[in-house]
């Protein structure tokens, strides 16, 4: 029997800034050979806005504001890893009140990029019912940041130098256990909805393989990380705010596919929820309402006046200036490690701040995912990554 063997010759495709399952405004120019990728080329800067140099050229208290457009999903990040980098600088002592209250905030922050992150991730496989109930969700705990800061997303603007702007209003405890109790079994109906789909596992399993030595040579970190084999989770290596008095486990896997990545970021739902049931337990004073009846019945010089049941050290003036030195502050974030590389010159603005998002150095690694790949698993192994491009651009 005669064949025709047909040969194609390769094709550059432009995918994005626009298109709907970029994450944000990214291109990539990938060169195909039929439906297999050859090779890509990631663009970035679309989203670029200056925000180390606007970082320069104001005050902390000024510039908190503006870095929730870094990452829009998880805004409670850039506030506190901004405060961090002075308070080590510094040497501001946070009142132990002050350092749950940022626990809860930031765990709550993880759950809403985790969420946010797997409605668009199932859908970039073909499932679009799950993001209706993780965009459900996400409102409860967005009505919890509004109750607490009067903002809902971004520009929570709530963490200051020394603590936070203002102590958890009347009810919020209540209000934040009552979440968790509704949330925990939810996560058990998206795994049921999920995890097990036949469709879903082929689509991710054996996809996008990032082994563990790649993962560590390319500066990965995150959920990404230690999907790949690696258990590192900064709150457990550098001891930072008060994660050290609460029982959790750093979630891990070994598989290194966009599956292992789904596995992780689940699993760390379900241990955040774990920290702020010991946080809210924990809570030195209890609730707002309740800590200011044991100060109006004990009195001015009772103890729950004492600096650890504060809200804040001391309200930082405008002029505070920045001492001296420098200092390089990181924290985990939801897409890994956010960290600031900042120079004092005891003047009130920073004489330098460099910004380290850990999506940017994620990101660096989609060529060598998606090479050799179909054209249907590009948008899988990007959604798998968690890039938001406002962080990657700054």
């Amino acid at each position: 029997m005669v064949r025709i063997e047909t040969k194609t010759e390769p094709m550059t495709i432009n995918f994005g800034p626009h298109h709907p399952s970029m994450h944000g405004c990214f291109r990539i120019l990938v060169t195909l050979d039929g439906e297999d990728v050859v090779d890509c080329e990631p663009v970035i800067g679309y989203l670029h806005r200056g925000m180390e140099k606007i970082a320069e050229n104001r005050t902390n208290i000024m510039y908190v504001p503006y870095v929730s457009r870094w990452d829009y999903y998880g805004g409670m990040f850039n506030e506190a890893v901004t405060v961090n980098a002075v308070e080590k600088l510094a040497n501001v002592t946070i009142p132990k009140r002050a350092s749950y209250i940022r626990v809860i905030m930031l765990e709550l922050a993880r759950i809403v990029n985790h969420l946010l992150w797997l409605g668009p991730f199932v859908g970039d496989t073909g499932a679009q019912t799950p993001i209706f109930y993780t965009l459900r969700d996400r409102e409860m705990i967005l009505d919890l940041f509004e109750a607490a800061t009067g903002y809902r997303m971004v520009n929570n603007n709530y963490f200051r130098i020394g603590g936070v702007a203002a102590d958890l209003p009347y009810g919020w405890v209540d209000k934040c256990e009552d979440f968790c109790n509704y949330f925990a079994p939810k996560i058990d109906e998206y795994e049921k909805l999920i995890t097990n789909n036949p469709i879903f596992r082929r689509r991710v399993e054996g996809i996008g393989v990032l082994s563990r030595e790649e993962a560590i040579n390319w500066g990965i970190s995150g959920p990404m990380l230690r999907a790949s084999g690696v258990k590192w989770d900064l709150r457990k290596v550098d001891h930072y705010e008060c994660y050290d008095d609460f029982d959790w486990e750093v979630q891990w896997d070994t598989a290194g596919d966009c599956f292992a990545r789904y596995v992780v970021r689940v699993g760390e739902m379900r241990e955040s929820l774990k920290i702020i049931h010991q946080a809210l337990k924990g809570l030195p004073g209890g609730a707002y309402e309740n800590l200011e009846a044991k100060r109006l019945s004990a009195g001015a010089k009772s103890e729950w006046n004492g600096f650890d049941y504060q809200f804040i050290a001391k309200k930082v003036a405008p002029t505070f200036k920045i001492p001296e030195g420098e200092n390089y502050v990181r924290i985990e974030s939801g897409r890994g490690e956010l960290g600031i590389y900042l120079i004092g010159d005891d003047r009130i603005f920073p004489w330098r701040w460099k910004i380290r998002p850990a999506d940017f150095n994620n990101l660096q690694v989609l060529p060598q995912l998606i090479r050799g790949q179909k054209v249907a698993d590009v948008f899988v192994i990007l959604g798998s990554i968690d890039v938001v491009m406002g962080s990657v651009d700054r």
